[in-house]
């Protein structure tokens, strides 16, 4: 009997260890623009997400959006969007990916608060979605598919 690992290995997916943090977050290290991070993964978060802080750390140029963010809490935030970035997670990369760019404090906050480590952002529903991703949350990982090339 094959293994769900092996299995996805055969179909062009990596397999990326997930870090359970102490408030039951997954965290997941990834680079976006060649500079690294760490990201909470939310599947409920429509879109990929970074702290406006961390803006320049990251090298992102942004734009005025009309998008309002609301999450963990905190609703009706503006946001800015940076457009045509990288992102890399192990080896699974892609390209032009839009970020949403808003205040992260109150997520930092309530994860320093229960002795979890800040995060320079989120990674969304849009990275789940294009990468066709499958969460095994017995072994903390996750599966991408890579683009044939």
């Amino acid at each position: 009997m094959t293994t769900l690992k092996n299995f996805l290995k055969d179909k062009n997916y990596v397999r990326i260890p997930l870090v359970l943090t102490a408030t039951d977050h997954f965290e997941i290290n990834a680079e976006i623009n060649a500079v690294e991070g760490r990201f909470i993964l939310d599947t409920g978060a429509s879109n990929t997400c970074i702290g406006m802080d961390r803006m320049e750390h990251f090298k992102l140029i942004s734009e005025e959006s009309i998008i309002k963010a609301a999450g963990a809490g905190a609703t009706n935030m503006e946001t800015l969007v940076s457009k045509e970035n990288t992102i890399d997670i192990n080896s699974w990369k892609y390209k032009k990916l839009e970020i949403v760019l808003f205040d992260l404090k109150h997520v930092n906050e309530a994860l320093t608060a229960h002795n979890a480590e800040p995060v320079d952002g989120i990674i969304g529903a849009d990275i789940l979605k294009k990468s066709k991703a499958i969460i095994d949350y017995n072994k903390k990982c996750i599966y991408l598919k890579k683009k044939k090339r």
